[in-house]
């Protein structure tokens, strides 16, 4: 529940800068009418106006991946759920005492030789 309120977290801080930044360049750096069009000309190369398209650019890109990374998860869980959430054990198997037989350990004397090797692999 942490990890998901921590990706939701950081969506909302990327997007919210990026729409800060966006609303300031569009003040400072190319206000609206033919004033604005006119300051533009002037202001687009300022270090500081540079550096909003360069911040919009880098929160459009993480922004758009947090969404997408969050739709294939939730696209993903639907199709395929967790084997924790079906009761199945890590590797997709029911855990051992759900009725499932519980494997032994081998024993020096259970290595398998070539002569057993031919005689299994014939069968």
């Amino acid at each position: 529940m942490e990890s998901i309120v921590k990706a939701i977290a950081s969506a909302v801080i990327a997007y919210s800068v990026h729409y800060s930044t966006v609303k300031i360049y569009t003040t400072v750096c190319v206000p609206d009418g033919l004033w604005g069009y006119v300051q533009g000309l002037v202001t687009m190369g300022s270090p500081m106006c540079q550096a909003g398209v360069q911040i919009i650019q880098s929160t459009q890109v993480s922004y758009s991946s947090m969404l997408m990374f969050g739709l294939t998860r939730l696209a993903l869980d639907v199709v395929m759920p967790s084997p924790l959430a079906t009761g199945a054990g890590p590797l997709g198997r029911a855990e051992a005492g759900a009725g499932d037989v519980k494997a032994t350990p081998l024993t020096p004397s259970d290595k398998l030789t070539p002569s057993k090797f031919t005689t299994y692999h014939n069968r």
